[in-house]
Protein backbone atom coordinates (compact mmCIF):
# COMPACT_ATOMS: atom_id res chain seq x y z
CA UNK A 1 0.00 0.00 0.00
CA UNK A 2 2.74 2.03 0.85
CA UNK A 3 4.69 1.68 -2.22
CA UNK A 4 1.26 2.40 -4.46
CA UNK A 5 1.15 5.99 -2.72
CA UNK A 6 4.40 6.44 -3.36
CA UNK A 7 4.18 5.33 -7.52
CA UNK A 8 0.38 7.86 -7.16
CA UNK A 9 2.51 10.40 -5.90
CA UNK A 10 5.24 10.14 -8.54
CA UNK A 11 2.51 9.98 -11.06
CA UNK A 12 1.04 13.27 -10.17
CA UNK A 13 4.66 14.78 -10.10
CA UNK A 14 4.95 13.19 -13.43
CA UNK A 15 1.72 14.69 -14.91
CA UNK A 16 2.19 17.86 -12.96
CA UNK A 17 5.39 18.51 -14.91
CA UNK A 18 4.14 17.39 -18.28
CA UNK A 19 1.13 19.52 -18.18
CA UNK A 20 3.95 22.74 -17.52
CA UNK A 21 5.40 21.64 -20.04
CA UNK A 22 2.68 21.26 -22.63
CA UNK A 23 1.24 24.71 -20.83
CA UNK A 24 4.91 26.17 -21.81
CA UNK A 25 5.17 24.82 -25.12
CA UNK A 26 1.69 25.28 -26.77
CA UNK A 27 2.63 29.51 -25.63
CA UNK A 28 5.83 28.90 -27.25
CA UNK A 29 4.38 27.43 -30.07
CA UNK A 30 1.82 30.21 -30.42
CA UNK A 31 4.41 32.83 -30.51
CA UNK A 32 6.82 31.51 -32.63
CA UNK A 33 4.87 30.86 -35.32
CA UNK A 34 5.17 34.89 -36.35
CA UNK A 35 7.99 36.45 -37.90
CA UNK A 36 8.96 39.29 -35.84
CA UNK A 37 8.40 39.42 -32.13
CA UNK A 38 7.80 43.22 -30.55
CA UNK A 39 8.58 44.13 -26.91
CA UNK A 40 5.49 46.56 -25.47
CA UNK A 41 8.69 49.21 -25.29
CA UNK A 42 8.88 48.79 -29.11
CA UNK A 43 5.55 48.87 -29.68
CA UNK A 44 5.44 52.21 -28.19
CA UNK A 45 8.85 53.78 -30.03
CA UNK A 46 7.24 52.78 -33.22
CA UNK A 47 3.75 54.55 -31.97
CA UNK A 48 5.56 57.71 -31.11
CA UNK A 49 7.27 57.83 -34.77
CA UNK A 50 4.09 56.39 -36.98
CA UNK A 51 1.00 56.57 -34.73
CA UNK A 52 -1.21 59.46 -36.91
CA UNK A 53 -2.91 61.37 -33.57
CA UNK A 54 0.29 62.20 -31.73
CA UNK A 55 1.93 63.75 -35.16
CA UNK A 56 -1.36 66.00 -35.78
CA UNK A 57 -0.56 66.95 -32.17
CA UNK A 58 3.46 67.36 -32.97
CA UNK A 59 1.77 69.70 -35.68
CA UNK A 60 -0.83 71.62 -33.36
CA UNK A 61 2.49 72.45 -31.06
CA UNK A 62 4.47 73.66 -34.00
CA UNK A 63 0.98 75.85 -34.96
CA UNK A 64 1.58 77.04 -31.24
CA UNK A 65 5.13 78.17 -31.76
CA UNK A 66 4.45 80.14 -35.19
CA UNK A 67 1.42 81.71 -33.32
CA UNK A 68 3.52 83.05 -30.65
CA UNK A 69 6.21 84.19 -33.58
CA UNK A 70 3.60 85.60 -35.21
CA UNK A 71 2.77 88.46 -32.10
CA UNK A 72 6.28 89.08 -31.68
CA UNK A 73 5.92 89.76 -35.56
CA UNK A 74 4.08 92.54 -34.75
CA UNK A 75 6.70 94.45 -32.95
CA UNK A 76 8.53 94.91 -35.78
CA UNK A 77 8.35 98.17 -38.30
CA UNK A 78 5.91 97.55 -41.05
CA UNK A 79 7.05 99.13 -44.38
CA UNK A 80 4.78 99.11 -46.94
CA UNK A 81 5.20 100.60 -50.43
CA UNK A 82 1.76 102.47 -51.88
CA UNK A 83 1.17 104.32 -55.12
CA UNK A 84 -2.24 105.46 -56.94
CA UNK A 85 -2.86 107.22 -60.52
CA UNK A 86 -6.17 109.45 -60.75
CA UNK A 87 -7.93 111.12 -63.63
CA UNK A 88 -10.68 113.84 -63.41
CA UNK A 89 -12.83 113.59 -65.98
CA UNK A 90 -14.61 116.75 -64.04
CA UNK A 91 -11.77 118.30 -61.86
CA UNK A 92 -12.73 119.03 -58.21
CA UNK A 93 -14.46 122.27 -57.30
CA UNK A 94 -13.72 124.50 -54.59
CA UNK A 95 -15.10 127.82 -52.89
CA UNK A 96 -12.78 130.41 -52.53
CA UNK A 97 -13.21 133.74 -51.02
CA UNK A 98 -14.18 136.75 -53.59
CA UNK A 99 -12.36 138.85 -50.96
CA UNK A 100 -8.86 136.74 -52.54
CA UNK A 101 -9.17 138.20 -55.86
CA UNK A 102 -10.18 141.33 -54.93
CA UNK A 103 -13.90 140.98 -54.78
CA UNK A 104 -16.28 141.93 -51.99
CA UNK A 105 -15.98 140.35 -48.32
CA UNK A 106 -18.36 137.66 -47.53
CA UNK A 107 -18.35 136.30 -50.45
CA UNK A 108 -17.60 133.23 -52.69
CA UNK A 109 -17.18 131.69 -55.88
CA UNK A 110 -16.84 128.16 -57.32
CA UNK A 111 -13.47 127.52 -59.10
CA UNK A 112 -12.30 123.91 -60.29
CA UNK A 113 -8.60 123.84 -59.15
CA UNK A 114 -6.00 120.82 -60.44
CA UNK A 115 -4.64 119.15 -63.06
CA UNK A 116 -6.93 115.71 -64.68
CA UNK A 117 -3.86 113.62 -64.15
CA UNK A 118 -3.33 113.20 -60.58
CA UNK A 119 -0.26 109.93 -59.39
CA UNK A 120 1.45 109.34 -56.12
CA UNK A 121 3.96 106.48 -55.04
CA UNK A 122 4.86 106.50 -51.31
CA UNK A 123 6.67 104.19 -48.87
CA UNK A 124 5.35 104.17 -45.07
CA UNK A 125 6.70 102.74 -42.11
CA UNK A 126 4.84 102.55 -39.06
CA UNK A 127 6.18 101.27 -35.58
CA UNK A 128 4.56 100.55 -32.32
CA UNK A 129 5.94 101.79 -28.88
CA UNK A 130 3.27 100.55 -26.76
CA UNK A 131 0.39 98.53 -27.06
CA UNK A 132 -1.33 96.61 -24.77
CA UNK A 133 -2.86 94.45 -27.09
CA UNK A 134 0.30 93.51 -29.24
CA UNK A 135 2.08 92.68 -25.41
CA UNK A 136 -1.08 90.89 -24.15
CA UNK A 137 -0.99 88.81 -27.43
CA UNK A 138 2.50 87.79 -27.08
CA UNK A 139 2.14 86.73 -23.82
CA UNK A 140 -1.25 84.82 -24.62
CA UNK A 141 0.23 82.94 -27.48
CA UNK A 142 3.55 82.02 -25.24
CA UNK A 143 1.26 80.26 -22.81
CA UNK A 144 -1.00 78.85 -25.81
CA UNK A 145 2.27 76.93 -27.02
CA UNK A 146 2.44 75.35 -23.51
CA UNK A 147 -0.64 74.41 -23.84
CA UNK A 148 -0.45 72.75 -26.98
CA UNK A 149 2.68 70.85 -25.88
CA UNK A 150 0.43 69.58 -22.68
CA UNK A 151 -1.66 68.74 -25.24
CA UNK A 152 0.59 66.76 -26.98
CA UNK A 153 1.38 64.79 -23.71
CA UNK A 154 -1.76 63.96 -22.97
CA UNK A 155 -2.49 62.57 -26.59
CA UNK A 156 1.21 60.35 -25.97
CA UNK A 157 -0.61 59.23 -22.72
CA UNK A 158 -3.18 58.09 -24.08
CA UNK A 159 -1.48 56.22 -27.02
CA UNK A 160 0.64 54.39 -24.28
CA UNK A 161 -2.23 53.84 -22.27
CA UNK A 162 -3.86 52.23 -25.25
CA UNK A 163 -0.96 50.50 -26.01
CA UNK A 164 0.00 48.69 -23.36
CA UNK A 165 -3.56 48.11 -22.77
CA UNK A 166 -3.84 46.46 -25.98
CA UNK A 167 -0.48 44.43 -25.67
CA UNK A 168 -1.62 43.19 -22.32
CA UNK A 169 -5.27 41.80 -23.79
CA UNK A 170 -3.02 40.39 -26.60
CA UNK A 171 -0.91 38.69 -24.37
CA UNK A 172 -3.55 37.15 -21.62
CA UNK A 173 -5.21 36.20 -24.89
CA UNK A 174 -2.24 34.13 -25.45
CA UNK A 175 -2.15 32.60 -22.28
CA UNK A 176 -5.76 31.64 -22.17
CA UNK A 177 -5.63 29.95 -25.44
CA UNK A 178 -2.06 28.06 -23.99
CA UNK A 179 -4.93 26.82 -20.94
CA UNK A 180 -7.45 25.85 -23.74
CA UNK A 181 -4.55 23.73 -25.75
CA UNK A 182 -3.69 22.09 -22.40
CA UNK A 183 -7.23 21.44 -21.40
CA UNK A 184 -7.91 19.93 -24.55
CA UNK A 185 -5.07 18.01 -24.49
CA UNK A 186 -6.28 16.49 -21.63
CA UNK A 187 -9.47 15.94 -22.74
CA UNK A 188 -8.29 14.15 -25.76
CA UNK A 189 -6.76 11.26 -23.47
CA UNK A 190 -9.83 10.81 -21.31
CA UNK A 191 -11.62 10.93 -24.24
CA UNK A 192 -9.63 8.10 -26.25
CA UNK A 193 -10.10 6.45 -22.39
CA UNK A 194 -13.00 6.53 -22.38
CA UNK A 195 -13.67 5.12 -25.70
CA UNK A 196 -11.27 2.29 -25.28
CA UNK A 197 -13.84 1.43 -22.07
CA UNK A 198 -16.94 1.82 -24.00
CA UNK A 199 -15.65 -0.63 -26.53
CA UNK A 200 -15.11 -3.12 -23.98
CA UNK A 201 -18.51 -2.59 -22.45
CA UNK A 202 -17.35 -0.63 -19.42
CA UNK A 203 -18.76 2.30 -19.20
CA UNK A 204 -22.39 3.84 -20.84
CA UNK A 205 -22.19 5.56 -23.97
CA UNK A 206 -23.75 8.84 -22.46
CA UNK A 207 -20.21 9.24 -20.70
CA UNK A 208 -18.34 9.70 -23.90
CA UNK A 209 -20.76 11.50 -25.18
CA UNK A 210 -20.74 14.11 -22.57
CA UNK A 211 -16.45 14.51 -22.82
CA UNK A 212 -16.98 14.69 -26.71
CA UNK A 213 -19.19 17.75 -25.82
CA UNK A 214 -16.87 18.97 -23.51
CA UNK A 215 -14.20 18.94 -26.47
CA UNK A 216 -16.14 20.37 -29.13
CA UNK A 217 -17.10 23.33 -26.61
CA UNK A 218 -12.79 23.83 -25.94
CA UNK A 219 -12.09 23.84 -30.18
CA UNK A 220 -14.93 26.11 -30.22
CA UNK A 221 -12.92 28.32 -27.35
CA UNK A 222 -10.01 28.29 -28.83
CA UNK A 223 -11.17 29.31 -32.25
CA UNK A 224 -13.00 32.28 -30.48
CA UNK A 225 -9.92 33.03 -28.58
CA UNK A 226 -7.63 32.67 -31.57
CA UNK A 227 -9.87 35.27 -33.63
CA UNK A 228 -10.13 37.61 -30.57
CA UNK A 229 -6.06 38.02 -30.48
CA UNK A 230 -5.87 38.57 -34.49
CA UNK A 231 -8.58 41.71 -33.43
CA UNK A 232 -6.49 42.97 -30.97
CA UNK A 233 -3.32 42.84 -32.73
CA UNK A 234 -4.94 44.38 -35.58
CA UNK A 235 -6.54 47.71 -33.56
CA UNK A 236 -2.08 47.42 -31.61
CA UNK A 237 -1.25 47.85 -35.31
CA UNK A 238 -3.25 50.57 -35.94
CA UNK A 239 -2.24 52.32 -33.12
CA UNK A 240 1.20 51.34 -33.39
CA UNK A 241 0.44 53.11 -36.92
CA UNK A 242 1.76 50.07 -38.99
CA UNK A 243 0.27 47.96 -41.82
CA UNK A 244 -2.15 45.64 -40.99
CA UNK A 245 -0.48 43.12 -42.96
CA UNK A 246 2.99 43.47 -41.19
CA UNK A 247 3.14 40.18 -39.21
CA UNK A 248 4.32 40.76 -35.49
CA UNK A 249 4.62 38.80 -32.65
CA UNK A 250 4.40 39.68 -28.62
CA UNK A 251 6.29 38.87 -25.71
CA UNK A 252 4.09 35.60 -24.10
CA UNK A 253 5.36 36.52 -20.88
CA UNK A 254 3.54 38.40 -18.62
CA UNK A 255 5.90 40.27 -16.55
CA UNK A 256 4.76 40.03 -13.12
CA UNK A 257 5.46 43.88 -11.65
CA UNK A 258 6.49 44.63 -7.85
CA UNK A 259 4.67 46.85 -5.95
CA UNK A 260 7.01 49.50 -6.54
CA UNK A 261 5.55 53.36 -5.40
CA UNK A 262 5.83 55.58 -8.71
CA UNK A 263 6.87 59.17 -7.84
CA UNK A 264 4.23 61.16 -8.13
CA UNK A 265 4.26 64.01 -10.72
CA UNK A 266 1.50 66.63 -11.61
CA UNK A 267 -1.01 65.03 -14.09
CA UNK A 268 -1.24 66.61 -17.44
CA UNK A 269 -4.63 67.48 -16.70
CA UNK A 270 -3.87 69.56 -13.64
CA UNK A 271 -0.46 71.10 -15.09
CA UNK A 272 -3.55 72.05 -18.02
CA UNK A 273 -5.79 73.53 -15.29
CA UNK A 274 -2.54 75.47 -13.96
CA UNK A 275 -1.35 76.83 -17.41
CA UNK A 276 -5.23 77.70 -18.17
CA UNK A 277 -5.01 79.80 -15.09
CA UNK A 278 -2.03 82.03 -16.52
CA UNK A 279 -3.79 81.99 -19.63
CA UNK A 280 -6.89 83.26 -18.22
CA UNK A 281 -5.09 86.13 -15.68
CA UNK A 282 -3.09 87.52 -18.66
CA UNK A 283 -6.14 88.26 -20.62
CA UNK A 284 -7.01 89.79 -17.45
CA UNK A 285 -4.36 91.64 -17.65
CA UNK A 286 -4.83 92.84 -21.02
CA UNK A 287 -7.81 93.76 -20.52
CA UNK A 288 -6.77 96.28 -17.79
CA UNK A 289 -4.24 97.35 -19.67
CA UNK A 290 -6.32 98.23 -22.74
CA UNK A 291 -6.88 101.49 -20.74
CA UNK A 292 -3.37 102.91 -21.28
CA UNK A 293 -2.64 104.59 -24.24
CA UNK A 294 -1.55 103.04 -27.20
CA UNK A 295 1.91 105.20 -28.44
CA UNK A 296 3.42 104.59 -32.09
CA UNK A 297 5.50 105.81 -34.71
CA UNK A 298 4.93 106.55 -38.42
CA UNK A 299 6.53 108.33 -41.22
CA UNK A 300 5.99 108.53 -44.99
CA UNK A 301 7.95 109.57 -47.65
CA UNK A 302 6.91 109.77 -51.70
CA UNK A 303 6.61 112.10 -54.68
CA UNK A 304 3.30 113.09 -56.08
CA UNK A 305 2.67 113.75 -59.51
CA UNK A 306 0.53 115.86 -61.77
CA UNK A 307 0.09 116.29 -65.42
CA UNK A 308 -1.91 117.76 -68.06
CA UNK A 309 -1.86 116.79 -71.23
CA UNK A 310 -3.65 119.74 -73.44
CA UNK A 311 -1.35 121.75 -75.52
CA UNK A 312 0.34 123.87 -75.45
CA UNK A 313 1.11 124.12 -72.20
CA UNK A 314 1.38 120.08 -71.15
CA UNK A 315 3.33 119.07 -68.30
CA UNK A 316 3.98 115.89 -65.89
CA UNK A 317 5.67 117.48 -63.12
CA UNK A 318 6.88 115.35 -59.65
CA UNK A 319 7.04 117.00 -56.51
CA UNK A 320 8.65 115.19 -53.05
CA UNK A 321 6.19 114.66 -49.84
CA UNK A 322 7.61 113.32 -46.82
CA UNK A 323 6.19 113.49 -43.06
CA UNK A 324 6.63 111.89 -40.07
CA UNK A 325 4.56 111.42 -37.12
CA UNK A 326 3.20 110.39 -33.08
CA UNK A 327 0.57 108.81 -32.74
CA UNK A 328 -1.24 108.40 -29.65
CA UNK A 329 -4.71 106.32 -29.23
CA UNK A 330 -6.62 106.10 -25.84
CA UNK A 331 -10.15 105.00 -25.20
CA UNK A 332 -12.33 107.21 -22.96
CA UNK A 333 -15.58 105.45 -23.10
CA UNK A 334 -16.90 102.64 -24.66
CA UNK A 335 -19.94 101.76 -23.33
CA UNK A 336 -18.71 100.00 -20.13
CA UNK A 337 -18.08 97.16 -22.41
CA UNK A 338 -14.44 96.71 -21.07
CA UNK A 339 -15.42 96.33 -17.21
CA UNK A 340 -18.34 93.36 -18.32
CA UNK A 341 -15.27 91.70 -19.96
CA UNK A 342 -12.66 91.97 -17.21
CA UNK A 343 -15.87 90.83 -14.41
CA UNK A 344 -16.49 87.82 -16.45
CA UNK A 345 -12.69 86.81 -16.95
CA UNK A 346 -12.68 87.42 -13.13
CA UNK A 347 -15.47 84.55 -13.18
CA UNK A 348 -13.69 82.27 -15.09
CA UNK A 349 -10.56 82.93 -12.94
CA UNK A 350 -12.66 81.77 -10.20
CA UNK A 351 -13.84 78.75 -11.83
CA UNK A 352 -10.20 77.66 -13.11
CA UNK A 353 -9.09 77.52 -9.33
CA UNK A 354 -12.31 75.17 -8.79
CA UNK A 355 -10.99 73.39 -11.33
CA UNK A 356 -7.88 72.66 -10.27
CA UNK A 357 -8.87 71.38 -6.74
CA UNK A 358 -11.59 69.55 -8.61
CA UNK A 359 -8.37 67.81 -10.25
CA UNK A 360 -6.70 67.51 -7.92
CA UNK A 361 -8.85 65.52 -5.16
CA UNK A 362 -10.18 63.48 -7.72
CA UNK A 363 -6.88 62.80 -9.15
CA UNK A 364 -5.79 61.77 -5.22
CA UNK A 365 -8.71 59.48 -4.90
CA UNK A 366 -7.93 57.84 -8.02
CA UNK A 367 -4.37 57.24 -6.68
CA UNK A 368 -5.96 55.84 -3.19
CA UNK A 369 -8.15 53.72 -5.55
CA UNK A 370 -5.76 52.32 -8.07
CA UNK A 371 -3.32 51.53 -5.11
CA UNK A 372 -5.65 49.55 -3.25
CA UNK A 373 -6.80 47.28 -6.23
CA UNK A 374 -3.30 47.07 -7.14
CA UNK A 375 -2.58 45.22 -4.01
CA UNK A 376 -5.41 43.23 -3.67
CA UNK A 377 -5.01 41.69 -7.36
CA UNK A 378 -1.37 40.80 -6.82
CA UNK A 379 -2.53 38.97 -4.13
CA UNK A 380 -5.46 37.95 -5.72
CA UNK A 381 -3.32 36.39 -8.51
CA UNK A 382 -0.59 34.57 -5.56
CA UNK A 383 -3.56 32.90 -4.55
CA UNK A 384 -5.17 32.08 -8.08
CA UNK A 385 -1.44 30.46 -8.72
CA UNK A 386 -1.82 28.12 -5.65
CA UNK A 387 -5.25 27.20 -6.39
CA UNK A 388 -4.59 26.13 -10.28
CA UNK A 389 -1.79 24.04 -8.92
CA UNK A 390 -3.92 22.73 -6.53
CA UNK A 391 -6.42 21.76 -8.79
CA UNK A 392 -4.24 20.09 -11.59
CA UNK A 393 -3.35 17.55 -8.46
CA UNK A 394 -7.18 17.32 -8.06
CA UNK A 395 -7.76 16.54 -11.44
CA UNK A 396 -4.70 14.36 -11.98
CA UNK A 397 -5.87 12.42 -9.28
CA UNK A 398 -9.49 12.33 -10.25
CA UNK A 399 -7.79 10.48 -13.63
CA UNK A 400 -5.28 8.21 -11.83
CA UNK A 401 -8.51 7.38 -10.09
CA UNK A 402 -10.79 6.44 -12.33
CA UNK A 403 -8.32 4.08 -14.00
CA UNK A 404 -8.04 2.36 -10.48
CA UNK A 405 -12.14 2.26 -10.68
CA UNK A 406 -12.32 4.14 -7.99
CA UNK A 407 -13.59 7.54 -9.29
CA UNK A 408 -16.39 7.97 -11.74
CA UNK A 409 -16.82 10.12 -14.66
CA UNK A 410 -19.11 12.89 -12.59
CA UNK A 411 -15.67 13.31 -10.56
CA UNK A 412 -13.63 13.92 -13.31
CA UNK A 413 -15.93 16.44 -14.94
CA UNK A 414 -15.95 18.23 -11.63
CA UNK A 415 -12.53 18.57 -11.44
CA UNK A 416 -11.86 19.95 -14.96
CA UNK A 417 -14.60 22.52 -14.07
CA UNK A 418 -12.72 23.72 -11.24
CA UNK A 419 -9.30 23.23 -13.47
CA UNK A 420 -10.83 26.01 -15.61
CA UNK A 421 -12.58 27.89 -13.50
CA UNK A 422 -8.82 28.50 -11.59
CA UNK A 423 -7.10 29.13 -14.93
CA UNK A 424 -10.39 31.68 -15.61
CA UNK A 425 -10.05 33.21 -11.92
CA UNK A 426 -6.01 33.92 -12.29
CA UNK A 427 -6.55 35.38 -15.96
CA UNK A 428 -8.86 37.65 -14.67
CA UNK A 429 -6.50 38.61 -11.79
CA UNK A 430 -3.70 39.47 -13.89
CA UNK A 431 -6.03 41.31 -15.94
CA UNK A 432 -6.75 43.74 -13.33
CA UNK A 433 -3.71 43.60 -11.94
CA UNK A 434 -2.34 45.38 -15.38
CA UNK A 435 -4.90 47.76 -15.52
CA UNK A 436 -4.42 49.04 -11.44
CA UNK A 437 -0.83 49.23 -12.16
CA UNK A 438 -1.33 50.88 -15.58
CA UNK A 439 -3.96 52.75 -14.36
CA UNK A 440 -1.82 54.14 -11.56
CA UNK A 441 1.16 54.98 -13.50
CA UNK A 442 -1.34 57.39 -15.68
CA UNK A 443 -2.40 58.99 -12.81
CA UNK A 444 1.26 59.86 -11.29
CA UNK A 445 2.10 60.88 -14.03
CA UNK A 446 4.51 58.08 -14.74
CA UNK A 447 2.98 56.26 -18.12
CA UNK A 448 5.67 57.07 -20.14
CA UNK A 449 8.29 55.39 -18.29
CA UNK A 450 10.27 52.91 -19.56
CA UNK A 451 8.55 49.39 -19.23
Amino acid sequence: MKVRKILHTKLVNIHKSKRFILFMLAITVFYSANAQTWSLQQCIDTAQVNNKNLQMSRNNMQIGTERHKEAKANLIPKISLNGDYKYFAELPYQIMPQSTFGGPEGQFKEIQMGVPHNMGANIQLALPLYSSQVYGAIQSTKIAAEISELQYQKTEEQVFFEISNLYYNAQILMHKKAFIDSNLLNTGKLLDNLKLLHAQQMIKKSDVTKVELQYEQLKTQREIVANNYDQVMNALKFSMGIPFQQNIGIEPEIIKKSLMDYPNSPSVDLRMAYSKNKLLTGELKTLKNSRIPNVSIFGSYGQTGFGYDEKPDDFLKFHPVSFAGLQISMPLFNGTVTKRKINQKKLEIQNNQLQIDLVKDQNQMLIENATQKRLVTQLTIQNATGQIELASTVYDEMVLQQKEGTANLTDILLADNALRETQQNYLAAVVEFLRADLELKKLSGNISLKN
